[in-house]
């Protein structure tokens, strides 16, 4: 499934230029060549969506409609009567999505989260009562724990959420078994599906989940689209998430001199303001173009790339792979990890400066989860600056990530990238600089004559 940006070429600071090797999926992967044909053919013919009798703007409401269509089925939405089917919305952002149906939350619904979720599921629900879970250790603890938990629950509403798969590790929850816990005990679930939906089948009928989230950005469409899919009825009883043309079906003066407004009660309830077509169409876009090739594929290509990776690191002493379940889990093409003696912002960029690698380092937006995994109650500082003892651990990790269209070399490049960093150290001198770490002016002179026994 071929990318965009694959022939780019990046300078280095060592001198010439290479190929760009995009090792950064998790944060936002490329578009497919595909998702970006057919939104440029469509370009020319975009119009207002839900607004105007053109034909231009009936052609793009089709459209848009029929991209929800598509996305319904790429997650298997249940159909159904009024208010008792699944809803597709579009929205920004599976941040977008989560924080929508939070709002929609009835009064007093308790919400069940792991301290290991990304902040897009972990932060929402503040305005609920809520009970943060401790990391498990095993897909069966987490299922354990779950239940443990919701069986001391009071009674009322209850809501679970919980990542598809982690951001961090890469690793694939037991969502199935989770989905049955929640409802042997009375509760809803929502499943984070941003890491998830890329490189594995998300069904919510087969999953048993309530609604799924998930980002287009993740999803080779980074056209600002996300989904909160499933269950119609907490959403059609809401306020609206945004109030505004689209999700008003009329609006008067009333006698006292306000407004009386009539909401709508499908998806359009949440989608106030003219929709990003564009986004849904790519979103959809690649819907089809993920479900034509296959899972199968997709998943056994990168398993493939991830046992080159974790046997690679394996054989570097120095590097430790951050992992919850340990070292037999599933993943998907995600894992971070941590080098003795480097700072992973020093590492991070040196893969960038001098071989063209792009990484991801920091806390990943899910500080418990990090914390937890290197044992570090704080965040280390940016910069350049290695840890003071030898073997002393990095508070920060460094996440290399892939999907489709991950060339063999890119992964071989980075292998080699990090082994010689790690034996030879950095080719160039590094400043600290607004907290990040930059290539300085000046190539460092000892370790470029380390380099040359490489």
């Amino acid at each position: 499934m071929p990318v965009l940006g694959r022939d780019v070429r990046v300078p280095l600071v060592t001198g010439g230029e290479v190929s760009y090797a995009a090792l950064d999926y998790a944060a936002s992967a490329p578009a497919l060549q595909r998702v970006w044909d057919e939104v440029a053919a469509y370009a020319p013919y975009y119009g207002s969506v839900h607004r105007g009798a053109g034909h231009l703007s009936q052609l793009s409401t089709d459209l848009f409609e029929q991209s929800r269509a598509t996305v319904a089925r790429f997650l298997g939405c249940r159909d159904g009567a009024e208010g008792d089917g699944d809803d597709v919305v579009f929205t920004r952002s599976t941040t977008d999505s989560l924080n929508l149906l939070a709002s929609a939350l009835p009064e007093g619904t308790r919400v069940f989260v792991f301290e290991t979720e990304h902040h897009a599921s972990l932060l929402p629900w503040r305005a609920s009562p809520t009970t943060f879970l401790d990391a498990p250790h095993s897909p069966g603890q987490a299922v354990a724990t779950l239940e443990a938990a919701l069986r001391a629950a009071p009674e009322g509403p209850k809501l679970v959420c919980v990542t598809g798969a982690s951001n961090v590790t890469g690793e694939i929850w037991p969502v199935r078994q989770l989905a049955g816990a929640a409802h042997r005990h009375g509760a809803r679930i929502v499943l984070d599906a941003a890491q998830l939906a890329p490189h594995h089948p998300v069904h919510i009928g087969e999953l048993g989940v309530d609604w799924v989230a998930f980002s287009g950005h993740k999803l080779y469409a980074p056209f600002g689209a996300g989904v909160l899919a499933g269950r119609a009825d907490w959403l059609r009883a809401a306020e609206p998430y945004l109030a505004g043309g689209g999700a008003s079906r009329t609006v008067l003066r009333g006698a006292d001199g306000g407004l009386d407004v009539e909401w709508r009660t499908g998806p359009a309830r949440h989608e106030a303001g003219s929709p990003n077509v564009i986004g849904a169409y790519a979103l959809a876009a690649a819907c089809r173009a993920l479900s034509e090739a296959g899972f199968e594929a997709i998943g056994g290509r990168e398993a493939e790339l991830t046992g080159r990776l974790l046997d690679g690191l394996a054989r570097i002493p120095e590097v430790t792979v951050l992992s919850l379940f340990g070292a037999e889990a599933t993943r998907v093409g995600v894992l971070s990890f941590v080098v003795d003696g480097w700072n992973s912002s020093h590492l991070a960029t040196a893969l960038s400066a001098e071989y063209g690698i792009g990484v991801r380092d920091g806390l990943f937006c899910a500080h418990p989860l990090v914390r937890k995994l290197l044992g570090a109650q704080r965040a280390e500082p940016g910069g350049c600056g290695a840890p003071e003892a030898p073997g002393e651990q990095s508070l920060n990790a460094v996440r290399v990530s892939f999907g489709a269209g991950t060339p063999d070399e890119h992964v071989e490049r980075f292998l080699r990238a990090v082994g010689e960093l790690v034996r030879y150290g950095a080719r160039w001198r590094y400043r600290t600089e607004d907290g990040r770490c930059v290539p300085d002016s000046e190539r460092d002179d000892d370790n470029d004559r380390a380099a040359l026994a490489r």
